[in-house]
């Protein structure tokens, strides 16, 4: 399969379909840190992405004005121009999964005043322990002509035995770690590689 991962210069989701052999790139405008120029396109992945046909998109459209950790400073900083672009962005691949293409689009939670610019609501919630990682951040997906995304391995017990700041480590970083805080788990990574490859799948409405 072609696939094009959005807005990703870690390639870890790009990693994980190449492991599974499907011919799979990696998009920004930053170079990437994924150890595979040969497989990162460093262009506009808005131009890319309609440039072909893609059998399936992944996209991980910037969430620093659009999430809801940020909300406080749309005000104090005077950033709403800037959450109008980032919801203009984030529309453009709503509306490739509209017009029939599968995508599916990751975000975290956002805030009030982007959802009422956005063109649709999330399909999911999902979260690391559910994929293996002993962690908690809650990640939207909406999925378009793709179903809802399995739990592989739960391991919400095990994690619930650990230090809070050990199980909300993301939530607890400084600021200056956006790659880190954007950067896919290996087992939500994997998750998509293996269930949204398959001959057959049931699609999520």
């Amino acid at each position: 399969m072609d696939i094009l991962i959005a807005c990703e210069e870690s390639q870890e989701v790009c990693k994980a379909f190449r492991k599974l052999e499907h011919n799979a790139y990696s998009c920004d405008l930053q170079d990437c840190s994924g150890g595979h120029p040969e497989w990162h396109i460093k262009d506009d992945v808005i131009k890319i992405m309609n440039k072909q046909d893609w059998n399936l998109v992944i996209a991980h459209p910037p969430c620093t004005r659009l999430a809801n950790s940020g909300v406080r400073w749309l005000r104090e900083r005077n950033l709403w121009d800037d959450l109008h672009k980032a919801t203009y962005f984030f529309n453009q691949f709503i509306k490739y999964g509209q017009s029939g293409n599968k995508i599916a689009i990751e975000n975290p939670i956002q805030h009030k005043h982007a959802k009422k610019l956005l063109l649709s609501s999330y399909s999911q919630i999902i979260q690391p322990y559910q994929f293996g990682h002993p962690e908690s951040k809650a990640t939207c997906l909406w999925l378009y002509n793709l179903p809802r995304l399995l739990s592989t391995n739960n391991v919400y017990n095990e994690m619930m035995k650990l230090p809070l700041k050990d199980r909300q480590r993301i939530w607890w970083m400084g600021g200056g770690k956006e790659k880190i805080r954007s950067k896919t788990y290996k087992g939500i990574a994997e998750a998509m590689a293996d269930q949204w490859t398959k001959p057959y799948i049931k699609p999520f409405f």
